[in-house]
Formats: structure tokens, sequence, C-alpha cells
């Protein structure tokens, strides 16, 4: 019988980072250019919290105000990530079950858990680590006849 796999089979190993004092619009870009939906923050090698998507948008956005192209490029450069990440995020180790990590994630109804290690970030495993996981159980699974 197959040994249970665990996060670190299906992490993203050394993910893409932001310390809390970039400012955001380097997060946005980050995001952009990776296709990410999240970054780790870590500052000098600690995790210390993590920035989404959703979290620039509304720092950055509000479709209910109007204002002027230089006042977004003001917030996009001078407010930094750190005002606007979650701060000490849930976490997982690698070594923990991939059941682990979905029910944690299915639970708090977050898209994507940092994997830490001694106290050092070595990776995160997201929703779309743990479908294409279930894709690969679902295509080696055979049906009774």
């Amino acid at each position: 019988m197959p040994s249970k796999r665990v996060v670190a089979d299906i992490m993203t190993a050394n993910p893409v980072t932001v310390t809390p004092r970039n400012a955001i619009r380097t997060a946005v870009n980050l995001m952009r250019e990776g296709g990410f939906r999240r970054l780790p923050v870590v500052d000098r090698g600690r995790l210390v919290g993590i920035i989404t998507d959703r979290d620039l948008r509304r720092a950055a956005n509000s479709p209910f105000v109007v204002r002027e192209q230089w006042y977004d490029n003001f917030i996009l450069d001078h407010i930094e990530v750190g005002s606007c990440m979650t701060p000490n995020p849930l976490t997982i180790e690698p070594g923990a079950p991939i059941a682990e990590a979905a029910r944690v994630m299915r639970n708090h109804k977050i898209g994507g858990l940092p994997v830490v290690a001694d106290g050092q970030l070595v990776g995160i495993v997201t929703d779309t680590d743990l479908l294409d996981f279930l894709i690969e159980i679902l295509e080696h699974e055979t049906i009774p006849a």
C-alpha cells in the first residue's frame, strides 16, 4: 500500500514573497506577473503575514469613491503591504497530511496556507494545488466492474 502523501508533495516550494515594507504596488505587480492570488509576507526570514488580491483591491480601490489617477498612484506607491496584510496567518507543516491542509482551508474559508518548517517559510499550498491533487487521484482511480 502506498504511503500517505503530505503537503510537501503538492506545495509550491520557495514561493514569491513580499515584505511588510514593500509598497502595495509591488505586491500587485508580483501577483499579476505570476498569476498569484496571494503572497506570503516575510520579514527577516520569518513569515509575518499573508496578503491576498482581495486585500489589495480593498486597500487600493473603492467603487463608491471617484478619485483622480494621481491619488490611486499615490496609494499604490505609498501604502505598505504591512498595513493591509493578514498578520500571523494560519500555517501548516510540510509533513502534514494533505487532508489536514484541505480541512483547515475549508473550515476557515481560505484559499492558501503558508507552509512553515522550523519557523521558516518553505512553501505555500493553495486550493489549486489541492484540486490538481484531486484530479491526479481521480484520473488514476480504477472503477470496479
